[in-house]
C-alpha cells in the first residue's frame, strides 16, 4: 500500500508534464452532418483538443466550397475552444504531425467501413506511428452519409434534420 501511495504522490508531477492529448478528424465534411457532430462530441471525452481538418482532394467535386466548408463548421463550433477546424492539402498523417495531433478519430458505420479504415490506420500507424481510434456510429444515425445528404439537396429536399442545428447551408 505504501508503494501505490508513493507512485500516486510521483504521478502528480508527471500529470504536470503530460501531453496533450490531441486528436486529428479527417474528412471532406461536404457537408458536416449530425454524424459528424455526434462524432467530435464523443471524441471530445477522450481528448484534449480535436481538429476538425478539411482534407481537399482534388478529383473530387465538392458541393460546397472549401471556404463554406470550413467556415459552417468553424462557426458552428465557434464557443469551443478544444475544438479548432483547419484544411489541408497534405497527407493526413503529415499534417496530423504538423499540427501536433497523436491520434486520428475515424467513425464507422458499417462493416465495409471497418475494412477501410482498418486499412488506413494499419498504413497509418506503420508509416507514422500516429494511432487511429474508431468511434462506431450512434445507432439510429447510422443510415446519414454526407453524399446522401448532399444528393437530397441537389433535389431540393430538406435536410434539417441531418445537419447540426448551428450550421447555416
Amino acid at each position: 500500500m505504501e508503494q501505490i501511495d508513493e507512485n500516486l504522490k510521483s504521478s502528480q508531477s508527471f500529470s504536470e508534464t503530460t501531453v496533450k492529448r490531441i486528436a486529428l478528424f479527417p474528412g471532406t465534411f461536404d457537408p458536416f452532418t449530425i454524424g459528424h457532430e455526434s462524432l467530435v462530441k464523443r471524441g471530445l471525452s477522450l481528448m484534449d483538443q480535436i481538429v476538425v481538418a478539411i482534407g481537399v482532394n482534388e478529383s473530387k467535386k465538392s458541393y460546397f466550397s472549401l471556404e463554406k466548408r470550413k467556415r459552417m463548421i468553424q462557426e458552428l463550433y465557434a464557443n469551443n475552444p478544444r475544438i479548432k477546424v483547419e484544411s489541408y492539402h497534405i497527407l493526413t498523417t503529415d499534417f496530423a504531425k504538423e499540427i501536433g495531433a497523436n491520434y486520428i478519430l475515424r467513425g464507422i458505420r458499417s462493416v465495409n467501413d471497418f475494412e477501410y479504415e482498418k486499412s488506413i490506420a494499419d498504413m497509418n500507424r506503420t508509416i507514422s506511428q500516429i494511432e487511429t481510434f474508431v468511434l462506431f456510429t450512434e445507432p439510429s444515425l447510422t443510415h446519414i452519409s454526407s453524399t446522401l445528404v448532399r444528393e437530397l439537396m441537389q433535389y431540393g429536399h430538406d435536410v434539417s434534420d441531418f445537419i447540426p442545428k448551428g450550421i447555416k447551408l
